[in-house]
């Protein structure tokens, strides 16, 4: 399967890092997902109900990042894939995750992972 459902640019205000000052503020982060789902039964029927359902996802998502207040990058993105892989039965998600503003001279810092199989 090919298909997939796409949530790009999200935003969310949440506390990472690991220096003591990233500690007491949150600070922007974007999140971009491309997450395997067969669209053919949901194309058909036109029900929601058979849709990967982006709203509560974008919601788990930030609600997550929120609650975790992770150090590291890489610790919320592998957070991120665990929960859409066993909250949303996605089998296969493609993530990245930026910090911008991290680095002065760079828009963004970040990680891209890929978990699971098409």
């Amino acid at each position: 399967m090919t298909d997939s459902v796409l949530i790009e640019g999200l935003a969310v205000e949440a506390i990472i890092g690991v220096y003591d000052w990233e500690r007491e503020v949150s600070q922007r982060l974007l999140v971009d997902l491309e997450m395997a789902w067969d669209n053919r039964t949901p194309a058909a029927s036109d029900d929601v109900g058979d849709a990967l359902n982006y709203a509560l996802v974008s919601e788990r998502v930030s609600g997550y990042l929120v609650e975790a207040r992770p150090q590291l990058l890489e610790t919320a993105a592998e957070g991120i894939a665990g929960l859409l892989q066993s909250e949303f039965n996605v089998r296969w998600v493609k993530l990245t995750l930026r910090k911008p503003g991290a680095v002065p001279a760079a828009v963004a810092v970040g990680v891209k992972i890929e978990r699971g199989s098409r």
